[in-house]
């Protein structure tokens, strides 16, 4: 079964990620790139939890570059050049309102906005597999990960001009390493330590942990 569908107290992590975008007042319409063979399943779930903000449904590529394309030329039919695009992980069930709130403000005000938390350990710069003579200061550093938000038009010519020219798509690369290479600037906005990737059965046994806290809370 796919990480993002996988059941966590009897329901799916999609559905997670799916919610924190259907109850956010900002956002219109939602579209997923699915793997082959899911796009039912997936549609089946968000009739049963209620996400009628799911639109759209595109097949997934063979990398996550090839995926984020396809979904821009996906919404070539739905969007104009300066709707705002949020781009956003499955596996990234625990997205705050107050992350997507502070994304789009900055995408409205800069023309593109990354969330981003400060990096708080040290890092050393390996001169071999033993040893180091330098490290990078951490307060120049930022953590960046998804939601990203960016004008329609400029993600859709980054991508096609990244494709025809073999720019950013390398391994491990997304959208925002892809724009930095092209030469854009990107925009900090805020970010949330329980924004974890699922990755590793320890950030699924971290997820259930956070959702049993969540639990507790609001019993009490």
């Amino acid at each position: 079964i796919p990480k993002q569908f996988i059941n966590v107290y009897d329901k799916p992590v999609i559905v997670y990620t799916l919610e924190g975008f259907q109850h956010h007042p900002e956002i219109d319409a939602i579209e997923v790139v699915c793997l082959d063979g899911w796009h039912d399943v997936l549609r089946a779930y968000a009739r049963q939890f209620g996400i009628d903000k799911l639109k759209w449904v595109v097949s997934n590529g063979d990398t996550a570059q090839e995926s984020i394309r396809n979904g821009l030329l996906g919404l070539r039919e739905h969007c104009v050049k300066d709707d705002i695009v949020i781009i956003h992980d499955g596996i990234r069930p625990m997205v705050d309102n107050f992350v997507l709130s502070d994304i789009i403000v900055k995408c409205k005000t800069y023309g593109n906005a990354v969330t981003s938390l400060p990096y708080n350990e040290q890092i050393f710069v390996a001169d071999d597999a033993f040893s180091t003579t330098k490290y990078i200061p951490r307060e120049t550093l930022r953590r960046v990960s998804t939601p990203q938000a960016y004008r329609y038009g400029k993600l859709l010519w980054a991508y096609e001009k990244a494709f025809a020219e073999n720019i950013g798509l390398q391994s491990g690369t997304y959208a925002n390493t892809l724009m930095v290479e092209l030469g854009e600037r990107l925009y900090f906005a805020a970010g949330s330590e329980k924004n974890i990737k699922l990755t590793t059965k320890d950030d699924l046994e971290l997820f259930k942990a956070y959702m049993k806290m969540e639990k507790d809370s609001w019993l009490k």
